[in-house]
């Protein structure tokens, strides 16, 4: 299967998108393998942090247009008419939910990036947490170029992420940037060489599972929610959140080891 999934009794799971025929670029059958492991993912208790990647000095080069577009077309006409709700498993939304928009995973997610990360590469580092590259890795919202829209949530998320200016210069140019510049301008965290890439991918994610998992969760959702919300609204969240945060086991776990002077034994509960 070309999207692997992988969890570690670490906690870590690893996500591995695997087509080099086409630098990492996906059908709809792909797409639809994707979605999934993201679900899977986000419901699998022991998954507290996740690490997606590509094979072959690529990220991911978005949509295989040469098999993509007619995939996808044939899947919306047969929708529409009412002769079917999916193709193989596959739905209109999966392309969307692959990339990480609208998917509600409060999970941490690092991408480890090698290689070209544009058009829905980009849509998908839009929905991850941390990202670390490699000095060849390029990013660039590529869709304007061929005439097409970057509508994965680039648009939406890229200009509440960066300052105006450099989310601008990405969308408006639809040039490929070097990670040197991606690193300047805080699309991504870290350079590293391409044979420490998934290491410190791991150090990072080792970093964040060395936390309680509900706490973790609780931050990015509070997060992710409030910068949809006014200053007020984003409180109320907060303190809803903190709320059952504080009534966890974890919460009475984390001072007893302080105070035992021993590593914490966090349970997720």
């Amino acid at each position: 299967m070309p999207i692997h999934y992988e969890l570690g009794d670490d906690h870590v799971a690893l996500v591995t998108i695997d087509r080099p025929e086409t630098r990492n670029a996906l059908d709809m059958y792909h797409f639809r393998d994707l979605a999934a492991a993201w679900r899977r993912f986000r419901d699998e208790d022991d998954a507290w942090v996740a690490i997606v990647t590509g094979v072959d000095g690529a990220f991911m080069a978005g949509a295989d247009l040469k098999t993509y577009i007619p995939q996808i077309t044939e899947l919306h006409s047969k929708i529409s008419t009412g002769e079917v709700t999916e193709i193989d498993g596959c739905r209109l939304s999966d392309g969307t939910r692959a990339v990480l928009r609208n998917t509600r995973i409060y999970k941490p997610i690092i991408a480890a990036v090698g290689g070209p990360c544009v058009a829905g590469g980009m849509e998908m580092l839009g929905g991850v947490d941390l990202r670390i590259a490699t000095p060849d890795a390029t990013f660039g919202v590529m869709e304007p170029k061929r005439g097409l829209f970057a509508g994965g949530g680039t648009t939406v998320r890229l200009p509440r992420q960066l300052a105006f200016p450099a989310a601008m210069e990405f969308l408006l140019t639809a040039e490929a940037f070097p990670a040197q510049r991606a690193l300047e301008v805080g699309l991504i965290n870290e350079i590293v060489e391409p044979g420490e890439l998934l290491d410190r991918a791991r150090e990072w994610a080792h970093r964040i599972t060395a936390n309680a998992p509900l706490a973790v969760q609780a931050t990015k959702e509070s997060v992710l929610r409030g910068l949809a919300l006014d200053l007020e609204a984003a409180y109320a969240v907060e303190e809803e959140l903190s709320g059952k945060v504080f009534s966890s086991d974890d919460a009475k776990e984390g001072p007893r080891a302080f105070a035992e002077k021993r590593p914490p034994r966090w349970t997720g509960r």
